[in-house]
Parts: structure tokens; sequence; C-alpha cells
């Protein structure tokens, strides 16, 4: 790890993480890092020194101008940025790209900053393809370390078996380190997995505020979540086929969703609004 700028002590520090690649459908989850560091107006605290973790010609630098004239290259690896929030709390936050190799060694890495850092909790963010219809809300499910987390928050909570990426390592990683840690996957339309997914990113970003008890700005985030939707919209009314199979995923939708849920989402957004009409 490559220390950027020494860190001052953290007021009861949360970690928001989230890894390009596998883990990150439409770049929704990715995208929500991006976003809150952007809000936030994060500064550095380290990058993962990325010799030992990422293939080269798999995960290849980037070269990029500065000022129009002098090339310089852009590594791909893991940085993390801390950002102080109005209410005095601290957020740090780690976006990075999944490493190729020695996953293992990496998440020690990382975890060993976080406890360093003194982070109480760990908050892992990822986004998966699915049978979703674009037109309904984006459901997110989740894991936890402590029990009744998810149910507390109204999440479905994960049946997955399967292969896992960097995201179930280092959820595994934190555990064994005692960090009280909570994975939110998005899921993203499978006929619409290319990036961006504002959609997707809104509802991660909305679950983050939950978790946290806090108010995000969201800037024009919502605005492009609408303008996305409608654009599916319009490619699905081109496309009959595309526009039926959407229509029986909505149905599937409906006749699975509860009564009950859409009461809890009811009274989680207007949670929202009070938070945000305060906040204002």
């Amino acid at each position: 790890m490559v220390e950027r700028e020494s860190v001052p002590e953290l007021v009861d520090p949360v970690v928001v993480a989230a890894f390009e690649g596998w883990n990150d459908a439409g770049e929704a989850a990715s995208g929500v890092v991006r976003h809150l560091a952007a809000a936030w107006e994060s500064v550095p605290v380290a990058e993962v020194d990325p010799e030992d973790y990422y293939d080269f010609q798999v995960t290849r630098p980037t070269v990029e101008l500065t000022d129009g004239e002098s090339r310089g290259i852009v590594w791909p690896t893991t940085r993390v940025t801390r950002a102080r929030l109005p209410g005095g709390r601290d957020v740090v936050l780690v976006h990075g790209i999944e490493p190729n190799m020695r996953w293992r060694s990496f998440c020690a890495e990382l975890v060993d900053l976080m406890t360093g850092l003194g982070a109480g909790r760990v908050v892992l963010l990822g986004a998966l393809l699915a049978d979703a219809p674009h037109t309904r809300p984006v459901p997110v499910t989740g894991s936890a370390s402590e029990p009744g987390l998810v149910a507390a928050l109204s999440l479905e909570p994960t049946r997955y078996e399967g292969p896992t990426g960097i995201l179930g390592v280092l959820q595994e990683a934190c555990a064994a380190a005692d960090l009280s840690t909570v994975s939110l996957w998005a899921a993203v339309p499978h006929y619409v997995a290319q990036p961006p997914s504002p959609k997707a990113t809104l509802a991660l970003v909305r679950r983050v505020e939950d978790l946290l008890d806090i108010t995000v700005p969201l800037g024009e985030l919502p605005e492009e979540a609408r303008a996305w939707e409608n654009g599916v919209n319009e490619l699905a009314e081109e496309d009959s086929e595309v526009a039926e199979y959407v229509r029986t995923l909505e149905e599937q939708k409906d006749a699975t969703d509860l009564p009950e849920a859409s009461g809890d989402a009811i009274a989680r957004d207007f949670e929202r609004y009070l938070r945000r009409r305060d906040a204002g």
C-alpha cells in the first residue's frame, strides 16, 4: 500500500468499496463510489501498488495527456480516499479494479488499512445482471455479518451460490477481522447491460443513505436515471420482441412483489424525503 498523505484521526469511519469488472454490471456499483467521491470532495489517502496484483496484459495501463501536452501512464489499481461529512463523520471510499491475482494478499492489505484507520463498518457494493424489468424499482439484495441487519434494511437476502468475485473474498476477510460488513447488490437488466446504469447506481446510493442514516447529494443522478429509463423505453418500442419480453418480466415482477414490500419502499422514500427536507 502506497500512502499518499498522512491521515488524521478519523471520526467513526465507515468504508464504502466497489470494484470494476466482474462485480460491477453496468458499472452501477463503481458509479456509486465515483458519485460519492465527487459529492463529498474526497481526498487521497493511499493506493495499492499494482505490481503484485494485476496482469498488465489483461488490465492494461493507459496513456493520458496532462494539460494537453504531457503524457503520463495511469496504472490499474485500487485507490483509497476519505471525506468528512457535514455531521462530522468520516467515510473512506475504496474504488478499484478487480485484481488478476493474489486475491488473499490483496484483501489482507485492504483489511489492514481499514483496521488501521479505525473503520467500524465496511459496505461492499456490487451489481449483477438479472431478469429484472427496467421499468420497475431496481431490486437490491444483500448479506451482512450482523444478524438481523438485512431484515432491518428490508433487503432481500441473497441466496446465491457459485463463483465469486473480489467482493466475496473481501467480505470473508473483513468478517475474519471482526469488521462489521454489509454487501449490497443491485440487479441490472441483462438486456441493457452496457454502462452506465444510473438507475441501479441511484438505488445503491439510496441504500447507502438508509444504512448510514445520512443524506447524499444526488446532483443530476435522478434526472440521469429518468433519462436512462426513457431511453430504454424508446428502444423497446422499436422492437416488438423486446417489448413483449419486458412485459413478461413486468408481470412476473408484479406477481411476486408482496404488498407489504411496496409499503416498506414507500416508508423508506418518505424517510429520505424528511431527511432531505431537514438537510435543506
